[in-house]
């Protein structure tokens, strides 16, 4: 996957951020996660458990933590304030995919239409790339949780990421050409009693084609809460379940009209980290 010009800048500015943070001498912690995604888009019906666990991916990253309750530069806790002894910058880099198809009542065996079978021949895939920060909260003190007062430490965070999405979208239906309107769902497209309505005069194959695989690039909100356990001296075990709102619908590379496509696309990330502590 090519990072274009934004991605590369924004790299660069976390890496003046972890320098600049160095300087002032909190410690850092690094980390890794993996876990399940469920990627809610505009394939199946909202709320339809089939869909939300059938569209089941995975997800991997690298995390990094300033901790500003330590300093390294002189192995010593840092001032004791209420900021310092209750909060961390994570910076992430991850990756996510799911691959999406349609499921539930439109497509059960029952379902012997044109439109329900041009449903089941349509497949997607939602490949993401993110990079960005969140601020955690810890409502127990950090300071404690490194002397081993306490095993677990519970936190929510909250941050924004810079998504690079690579979609892609197939059809085994007729001429198996997904940019071919015969091909796809009818009332995604040709049927104006279903759609929002056009200026007068317009003809309904006049609207915006509800697929498009085009690289795109967006921001997206991310909060959390989780729960750190202490291994060691030097590490931490995390259990973390993350929601992510992306700023656009094309994530997935499907963006269809119908009323009840009513939200952008967003996903659930159930992800298990091992965080170590390197000063």
């Amino acid at each position: 996957m090519k990072l274009n010009f934004k991605l590369l800048s924004i790299i660069f500015l976390f890496s003046t951020t972890y320098n600049g943070f160095s300087q002032l001498g909190f410690s850092h912690e690094i980390g890794a996660i993996v876990g399940p995604v469920q990627f809610r888009s505009d394939f199946g019906s909202r709320n339809d458990e089939e869909t939300n666990y059938g569209n089941s991916g995975i997800g991997i990253g690298i995390i990094h933590y300033i901790n500003f309750a330590y300093r390294a530069d002189c192995n010593c806790y840092s001032t004791d304030t209420y900021f310092n002894d209750h909060f961390k910058l994570r910076s992430e880099i991850s990756w996510n995919k799911t691959i999406l198809d349609h499921h539930g009542q439109w497509v059960r065996p029952s379902k012997t239409s044109e439109n329900a079978q041009r449903l089941r021949d349509h497949h997607g895939v939602a490949e993401n790339f993110d990079v960005g920060m969140q601020l955690e909260y810890f409502p127990r003190s950090i300071r404690s949780f490194q002397a081993f007062s306490y095993r677990f430490a519970p936190f929510v965070s909250l941050g924004a990421h810079y998504t690079s999405a690579s979609p892609q979208a197939s059809t085994t239906h007729g001429n198996g050409l997904i940019n071919d309107p015969s091909n796809i769902y009818s009332y995604w497209y040709e049927n104006p009693v279903y759609l929002p309505p056009l200026p007068p005069g317009a003809s309904p194959l006049s609207r915006e084609y509800p697929i498009n695989t085009d690289h795109i690039n967006t921001w997206s909100v991310v909060t959390s809460v989780g729960v750190r356990y202490k291994l060691g001296i030097l590490s931490d075990l995390m259990l973390d379940l993350r929601w992510q709102y992306y700023f656009s619908d094309w994530i997935d590379g499907f963006n269809h009209k119908l009323s009840y496509n009513k939200y952008n696309d967003w996903l659930i990330w159930l992800n298990f980290g091992y965080i170590y502590y390197l000063d």
